[in-house]
């Protein structure tokens, strides 16, 4: 039976991890994260990774820094056929990459060699990509860069968003995890190097990427942006002199519009249509202004009174 230590720790990795023990991998140990406080009570919460390792009876190691920890040391001591990593979050040492007598593989959320880093799924559909996908790694020190194992592509479709895309990808991994394992222990993959020309990288989400720009965006760029970033942390703009968060938009892309962008298209009863650059419109569908909770256009609409006429200035820069 091959032995791996699992390291990973939001609900993307707990499929896999779950799959793993089910296919009857012997699971010596799990890396996650600390629990953290979580919500607006600040009740302190075991990640999904944890919830797995815990239910199945598997030793569960919890660092808040892997390298130099006491923790390192014992899963050496563990000696695994295997390191499995799944959005860990966290840089491995070349010691405890050595540490594992087939190597250590990860299971990574973009089509590498597109976008290395921290947060792929995001700018998959920030940057309005057709397709994304899972690849199959070997882990070594640099960020993302080891050769490929295995990869399998999905498209985005257009309503999807980083939660959505998430939940898919996770049982991508999960599959094509299952499916390379065992040829990589019978030796039969040929491991294939990235393309360094094709890199392109995808750090973790900054506070000044969630401020969406209507002056220099289209609206259909607006779109992919609100649901790069939804389900969190959410997009937002200034809307009526108010930070706004922005959940849900639709592009249209039949409009050609007159007004600056920022300014007001439409607005009905149900309808709000705001101008971005390009003579493009966008509707707002759903939104959640500071201090309020997440409501419809047309709730929102019903507390605007006179506002918003057709080319009102009402987005601010």
């Amino acid at each position: 039976m091959t032995s791996i230590v699992f390291m990973g720790t939001p609900a993307f990795a707990a499929p896999i991890l779950e799959s793993l023990i089910k296919a009857q991998y012997q699971v010596l140990g799990v890396v996650t994260q600390p629990d953290r406080k979580v919500g607006r009570k600040h009740v302190i919460t075991a990640s999904p990774v944890k919830e797995v390792a815990v239910a199945h009876n598997i030793p569960v190691f919890q660092p808040e820094k892997i390298g130099g920890s006491p923790e390192m040391q014992q899963i050496i001591d563990l000696q695994p056929d295997l390191i499995v990593t799944a959005a860990f979050g966290q840089f491995l040492p070349t010691k405890l990459l050595k540490a594992a007598k087939l190597g250590a593989v990860n299971v990574h959320g973009s089509l590498l060699p597109k976008y290395r880093g921290g947060a792929p799924v995001q700018y998959s559909i920030i940057n309005g990509e057709a397709e994304t996908g899972i690849t199959i790694i070997y882990m070594v020190k640099k960020m993302d860069a080891g050769d490929m194992l295995a990869q399998r592509a999905i498209p985005i479709e257009k309503t999807d968003d980083t939660g959505t895309m998430f939940d898919k990808l996770s049982l991508v991994g999960r599959d094509l995890l299952l499916e390379t394992l065992p040829k990589l222990i019978a030796g039969e993959i040929t491991a294939v190097p990235q393309d360094e020309a094709q890199v392109t990288f995808a750090p973790n989400i900054q506070p000044e990427q969630e401020v969406l720009d209507f002056f220099t965006k289209t609206a259909a760029e607006i779109d992919n942006q609100v649901r790069g970033m939804r389900p969190a942390p959410i997009a937002y703009a200034i809307l009526d002199g108010k930070r706004t968060k922005f959940w849900d938009v639709t592009p249209l892309a039949d409009e050609v519009v007159t007004q600056a962008p920022g300014q007001v298209v439409r607005k009905t009863k149900h309808e709000l249509v705001i101008a971005a650059a390009d003579h493009t419109a966008l509707a707002i569908n759903q939104l959640q202004p500071a201090g309020k909770p997440k409501m419809t256009i047309t709730d929102y609409l019903n507390g605007a009174a006179d506002k918003f006429a057709t080319g009102e200035q009402v987005i601010s820069k």
